[in-house]
């Protein structure tokens, strides 16, 4: 499947999980482009971990303004009653719990809800950021991310990587199903009609446990 539908297909599952009122991060990377998928009669407040609230969807091309960037640096939009402050008020939302949802990458995350998603032994590390903070403050975790990477497992039993936090993941969407943490393991809940029960099981090492109202993810 081509990366860029990978992404949408994620991306648009994330924003479904929205309610109006909602105050919600979106992480660097995939998360960012939930922005562009949340329906337009659900009305959802975002905040970028680098000091605004009020983030609208990415920019058209040719109409980037270089002083509004998200935390990763990526050219984003302000809607009408944004606001902008310093990091110390920025960060008093995320550990404050004023976020309903946090939505994120990963390296790994496991049938615990474990998360690593900030070093690679060996490799050259950016930092932790955020992350540590956003998981462990808004009231629902969102890991957004494909299903592989580059045909190595990311879901797994247990996390092999250095953990960001410990059993704070609610939810996985990848381009094969929505999968949500639980005190038995890991329930399957949706899957992508385009795989099979035992094709999305293959590439998780944890042991699945297959809703048994099972839908099928749109795509």
């Amino acid at each position: 499947m081509d990366s860029n539908k990978v992404k949408e297909i994620i991306a648009k599952r994330v924003a479904k999980e929205f309610k109006d009122g909602n105050l919600v991060n979106l992480g660097i990377g995939l998360p960012t482009l939930v922005a562009n998928y949340i329906p337009k009669d659900v009305e959802v407040t975002l905040q970028s971990e680098n000091g605004f609230i009020g983030m609208g969807t990415a920019p058209l091309p040719g109409q980037e303004n270089p002083n509004l960037v998200n935390a990763g640096s990526q050219p984003v939009t302000i809607n009408e009653g944004a606001a902008f402050f310093d990091s110390s008020i920025s960060f008093s939302i995320i550990r404050g719990g004023h976020l309903d949802f946090t939505v994120l990458g990963a390296l790994q995350v496991d049938e615990k809800g474990n998360l690593a998603n900030w070093m690679i032994p060996g490799k050259k590390v950016p930092g932790m950021g955020g992350a540590m903070d956003l998981v462990t403050g808004a009231k629902k975790v969102i890991v957004a991310m494909t299903h592989t990477a580059k045909g190595s497992i990311k879901i797994m039993k247990e996390c092999t990587l250095p953990l960001t936090a410990k059993a704070q993941v609610d939810m996985i969407v990848t381009e094969m199903g929505v999968m949500v943490v639980t005190d038995k393991g890991l329930l399957l809940k949706e899957k992508n009609p385009l795989y099979s029960i035992e094709e999305i099981q293959a590439q998780t090492e944890a042991i699945l446990i297959i809703a048994e109202d099972l839908k099928e993810m749109e795509i």
